[in-house]
């Protein structure tokens, strides 16, 4: 089952086209993974471990407009020795049309060093549940 986080639509979040910008829907992914990742224990502020984003894909399938109800979902696609594949979709929860589709690799990395690192068995249990 994926991560599902409910959004607020907020007035700015609209642009003159009468919709959800597309960079708008941008932070809809970000706020996505942030409390995924800190549901599962990782909360990305405070490790020395954490992951980060080396690769964005999105497709925007659908408008949003300031009235629909829309969630998030995040789920972990695969994990490789250094990255993982996160796919995230925005859904229309009323009906379930999806709104847009993001594939995101994220690497692996150690704060104290600066640099990408395999990621460690304990959060590998985590990612892969």
């Amino acid at each position: 089952m994926p991560h599902t986080l409910p959004i607020q639509i907020r007035f700015n979040d609209v642009d003159q086209m009468g919709h959800v910008n597309n960079a708008v829907i941008m932070e809809y992914f970000d706020l996505g993974k942030e409390h995924f990742f800190q549901e599962h224990g990782m909360p990305p502020e405070k490790a020395d471990f954490t992951v980060m984003i080396v690769h964005l894909e999105v497709d925007f399938q659908s408008q949003i407009r300031f009235h629909d109800r829309i969630a998030v979902e995040t789920e972990v696609e695969s994990v490789g020795n250094k990255s993982l594949k996160v796919l995230q979709r925005v859904v229309d929860t009323a009906g379930g049309r999806v709104c847009a589709t993001c594939h995101t690799v994220l690497s692996g990395f150690r704060r104290s060093t600066g640099k990408s690192e395999v990621i460690p068995p304990e959060i590998r249990k985590i990612l892969e549940k």
